[in-house]
């Protein structure tokens, strides 16, 4: 993929988009005006202003010849959000890495409906960090450790080594405590995520996630326990309390999808990513960032 000759603007990327290759368009407008109709006066806009580009970072104008294949780059307008009142807290920062810790219900990284309210978008444009990148992700849910590549020079470094699972990393849940549950134990499964469903199930097969769970205490009916994800499928935690008979606290998906309103916060799910370690790819020095957040249903 071609890097975009355009810059990061108030945090966000510029959209990038690849010409079909069945198109009959005669010029590049006409084929932005087809694909995106309500947008069509802003369009003509952004071409007039030069905010539309080829891949040479040649501005598009109304007569630039349709060529398939070809890429085309835009600022899009990012939807209205409302804001989430919850800050992002600073846990180190250095040349290479900013490592936070992420509230609940904010976004890691722009995704459907969320776009500037996220992690990602509020850093670099708070912090004048425009290269600033996710080595990793926490779901919107989910609070704590997040882990960020200052420069491109460090990106591929820190990503490497969440992707070949060289971190260690620790969760916190609230669930059920459920007596007759033998504790601690490695619940290996493997979970999918069908077509169209916005859950993931566990199915027979070759194991595909791994995690270890632990009980820290109980009190009152409710457990706190030690979650140490070997592997990072989609919703594993969540999916492997809930198959155990203990949902974390504060899940809307597991075991039963309800809806919660965007401006709901009364109920965050109880699952916090408390610490991450791992050897310094980069200085071969041991690293550990913890979050400083306690789950409000225990404290």
């Amino acid at each position: 993929m071609p890097a975009a000759p355009l810059p990061v603007r108030d945090g966000l990327n510029p959209t990038r988009l690849r010409l079909p290759g069945d198109g009959a368009w005669p010029t590049v407008l006409d084929y932005l005006l087809a694909r995106f109709p309500d947008d069509a006066a802003r369009l003509r806009k952004k071409v007039d202003a030069a905010e539309v580009v080829a891949g040479d970072g040649a501005p598009v104008t109304p007569e630039t010849p349709y060529r398939a294949h070809t890429f085309v780059f835009l600022y899009r307008d990012p939807p209205v959000e409302s804001p989430v009142p919850f800050e992002v807290e600073i846990l180190h920062r250095d040349e290479d890495l900013l490592v936070v810790d992420k509230p609940h219900f904010l976004a890691s990284t722009p995704r459907g409906r969320h776009v500037t309210e996220s992690a990602l978008v509020r850093l670099r444009r708070d912090l004048d960090l425009p290269d600033l990148t996710p080595a990793h992700r926490l779901d919107r849910v989910t609070a704590g450790v997040l882990v960020f590549t200052v420069r491109p020079s460090a990106r591929r470094d820190y990503q490497e080594l969440f992707a070949q699972r060289r971190v260690a990393k620790e969760y916190e849940a609230i669930a059920r405590f459920d007596p007759d549950l033998a504790l601690p134990r490695t619940v290996r499964s493997r979970i999918v995520k069908p077509d169209g469903d916005l859950r993931c199930v566990e199915v027979p097969g070759d194991p595909n996630a791994e995690t270890r769970i632990e009980l820290i205490e109980s009190r009152g009916g409710i457990g706190r326990y030690r979650l140490l994800p070997r592997t990072g499928k989609m919703h594993q935690l969540r999916v492997h309390l809930n198959g155990l008979g203990i949902p974390i606290i504060g899940d809307n998906f597991y075991p039963t999808l309800y809806d919660i309103a965007p401006d709901d916060y009364s109920n965050p799910l109880q699952l916090l990513a408390r610490s991450v370690a791992f050897t310094d790819p980069r200085t071969g020095l041991p690293r550990e960032f913890a979050s400083r957040r306690r789950l409000t249903t225990w404290t």
